[in-house]
Order: structure tokens, then sequence, then C-alpha cells
């Protein structure tokens, strides 16, 4: 499947609000309700550029940047970066945005690796991705050397 797909259909923005329910004791929200919201957000993104349900198989590290408080909206950004044969890298930026003023500032952000599979659960071959502008190139030369990383990394934890 080497058909090109047009990079508009592989981004992604969602928007939540923060709820009691999502937050810790002092008001802040728990990471692993964001972490959520990230895969989910980024799922999205790799199952529209495969057009397979594609699953999470890693996410890098998640840095917090910035407070997410109850009552704040949560803007994620996300998109294909690259991909191999059956796997894509997915990009996702967080932001918080202030309901009353639209202020919006960077909270987090991380790059999670999906597999595309067929209707047997098996890995299946992914549209490759073409930059299209500057910025899409930039993000796929970046996402390239983590790719490389991480088959080192893999190759290092096997015994």
């Amino acid at each position: 499947m080497s058909a090109k797909r047009s990079n508009k259909t592989n981004k992604v923005e969602v928007t939540h609000i923060v709820l009691p329910s999502h937050a810790n004791a002092v008001g802040t929200m728990f990471g692993g309700q964001l972490m959520s919201w990230v895969d989910l957000a980024a799922a999205i993104a790799a199952s529209r550029h495969s057009h397979r349900i594609a699953v999470t198989a890693s996410m890098d590290q998640l840095d917090f940047i910035h407070p997410i408080r109850v009552g704040d909206y949560v803007v994620l950004k996300s998109s294909v970066n690259f991909t191999g044969r059956t796997s894509m890298e997915v990009g996702v930026r967080a932001e918080v945005e202030n309901p009353l003023t639209g202020e919006r500032v960077y909270a987090a952000s991380a790059y999670l690796t999906f597999v595309a599979i067929d209707e047997l659960g098996k890995p299946t071959q992914v549209p490759q991705f073409i930059p299209e502008n500057p910025e899409e190139e930039r993000r796929n030369k970046a996402a390239q050397l983590r790719r490389q990383q991480r088959i080192e990394l893999k190759k290092q934890q096997q015994p």
C-alpha cells in the first residue's frame, strides 16, 4: 500500500475541559489522564493516515512543562511525523488554554509509535508519509533520528 495520503488527514486537534474528576487534591490534572488523552489524539491521527486500526506500540517520555488546572481547556495537536513499513510515529503537543482569555501555553508533548493492524490483528503496511512543507520535513527528519535511537535502545535491552 504505497499510496500517498494527504497530510491534512493525519492531523488532529482535540479539546477537552479539565473536570474535578481529572485532577488531584490540589486541583492539577492527573498525569495519567493527560497520557490517556494524548494516546487517543495520536491514535486518531495514526488511524486516519493508515485507514486502519492503529495500536500503541510505545510512548516516548512525556514531559509536563506547565501545570494544567481544573477548568482549563487542554488542546491536543497530533500529527504523523514518519512512517515505516507498518509503523508510524505521531507527535502530540498539549497546550493549556485559559477559557476566559483564550491564552494558550505549551504544557506537554510526547512522541508515540503506532502499528497498523489488519482484520486478523496482524501488522499491515501503511501509506508512506511524504513531507509537504519545511515544517513537516523538519519533523520527519527528527522522527527518523528518534527511530534510530529507539532501535539502538531496543538492541541494548535484549539479552
